[in-house]
């Protein structure tokens, strides 16, 4: 239950109940626009026309684009890119709409028109969450204690200045104390392939998990309500995009984390040296391919994200731990409404003992099991495979200008999709830890049927049941995408 879930699901009942609102269906304006009965057997580009983006720099938009003034395209070439051209646009996740096209002066000449609805980009608003991992952990492990909830204030920037940069400011108070500070500019340079991202966080807590149980989190508050944990994390990151698709990353970043010692009385092991601080640098190598035509629920093509990371760099850092991570996952359409998603994800350690606080496995994201969503499967290597064959129930949009006032919220798509849901997985446990020996060093796997519902400003939830290979099944809600 995220703001992003209440905001959704609030604009949801409304166009529902909204009986004179004008149901768009979600049909592909570039398509429609290419109706040639001849087409010439190559166009030439005279000029590209951008309309709708008051607040976007064109520079931003183009940056994003294949098609160039003044070139010339075979046919067949021209129309694939304005199909890809269009989703990369959209997936700036900067507008609500985006349509390409092409306006023809003659057979073989073209003004390419890019029409687009800008998104609210300031969005002032109240925190009020849950700190667990999901909706499940909550309303199962936690039975359904408020107490576990975050409140407060966080204002988003999402195009400062026009050039896609991000500002968030959250100061939060209740289950998590915390003050967050986050900063990045998509590119500094004329070429636009550099850019940078500056984090700052600060949080403590009360009550924190020092171990887990029978595949469960363990939380602990001592009599006394004392804070438990502080921590601070600063984070600078520099990015590379030299190509539309493919963005390196180099993190560095220092992280403190400073205990009570009831947290070591409890677990002389949530550490791993004796002492109620841990501190080290770190440094983070990532590489992300994303060529997904939806970047919030994808039907069409391929994500890879890969990352290697090494805790402490130094002689006076607590720690020195190495892990590798990777998620790779393919999207297919398999013909009319039908479509297939398929996924892997994984992390290793190459010790066989972390603090508990880079603890990993299957339940921490985004390795999961559909049908363990109140597990976690806790160890130094874990394996996920994820699979959804999907149907599309519905794909419109509500047109409700006539009372909504602020253009940025006048259109409401809906999509819906039926899933049936396969994954499987494992998690090997150096340590064999027998109160968690029931899931771990075992392969585990969950299956099912789900609705994926996809709303305003990409909004995405799934309410799912399903069944493991190792109890009875049950009721799920998450938010996010699966894979």
């Amino acid at each position: 239950m995220t703001n992003q879930f209440l905001f959704s699901l609030f604009f949801l009942l409304v166009s529902c109940f909204l009986i004179t609102g004008r149901g768009l269906a979600q049909d592909n304006p570039v398509m429609d626009s290419l109706g040639q009965s001849n087409p010439p057997e190559r166009v030439t580009v005279n000029n590209i026309f951008v309309v709708g983006n008051e607040k976007t720099q064109r520079r931003i938009i183009l940056r994003e684009m294949d098609i160039e003034e003044g070139a010339v395209y075979d046919w067949n070439d021209f129309v694939e890119l304005l199909l890809a051209d269009q989703k990369k646009v959209y997936n700036l996740q900067l507008f609500t709409t985006v349509t390409l096209t092409p306006l023809f002066m003659e057979d073989d000449q073209v003004e390419l028109l890019i029409s687009l609805k800008e998104r609210w980009y300031i969005l002032p608003s109240i925190i009020f969450n849950l700190a667990d991992r999901n909706f499940s952990e909550w309303w199962i492990n936690q039975d359904r204690d408020f107490s576990r909830v975050n409140y407060g204030i966080k204002l988003d920037h999402n195009n400062v200045g026009g050039r896609n940069e991000k500002l968030r400011i959250i100061g939060q108070l209740g289950f998590t104390q915390a003050i967050d500070l986050n900063y990045s500019i998509p590119y500094f340079d004329k070429n636009q392939v550099h850019g940078l991202a500056a984090k700052f966080n600060y949080y403590t807590n009360k009550n924190i998990p020092i171990r887990s149980v029978d595949n469960k989190q363990f939380f602990y508050r001592n009599q006394q309500e004392d804070v438990l944990r502080k921590t601070i994390n600063a984070f600078l990151t520099y990015n590379f995009r030299g190509s539309f698709y493919n963005t390196h990353f180099l993190t560095l970043g220092f992280h403190n984390t400073r205990i009570h010692e009831d947290v070591l009385d409890q677990n002389p092991d949530y550490f791993t040296h004796e002492s109620q601080r841990l501190k080290y640098f770190q440094a983070t190598y990532r590489y992300r391919h994303d060529n997904r035509d939806n970047v919030a629920y994808a039907t069409q093509g391929t994500l890879l994200d890969m990352s290697l990371s090494q805790y402490g760099l130094f002689s006076g850092d607590d720690i020195g731990e190495t892990e590798f991570s990777i998620q790779a996952s393919k999207y297919t359409p398999l013909g009319g409404k039908f479509f297939f998603a398929s996924g892997i994800s994984g992390s290793a350690f190459f010790s066989k003992r972390q603090p508990y606080t880079l603890v990993r496995g299957i339940g921490y994201k985004p390795d999961f099991i559909r049908g363990y969503e109140v597990n976690v499967i806790e160890g130094q290597q874990t394996f996920v495979h994820k699979n959804s064959l999907r149907y599309e129930l519905l794909n419109i949009a509500f047109d409700i200008s006539d009372f909504m006032p602020i253009e940025e919220f006048s259109i409401f798509p809906f999509q819906l999709y039926l899933s049936a849901n396969f994954d499987q997985g494992y998690v090997r446990d150096a340590n064999r830890l027998p109160e968690n020996a029931r899931l771990t060093n075992r392969y585990l796997s969950g299956f099912g049927l789900g609705l994926d519902l996809i709303g305003i400003y990409d909004a995405v939830f799934r309410f799912e049941y399903s069944f493991t290979n190792t109890g009875p099944g049950n009721f799920f809600i998450n938010v996010r995408a699966p894979l």
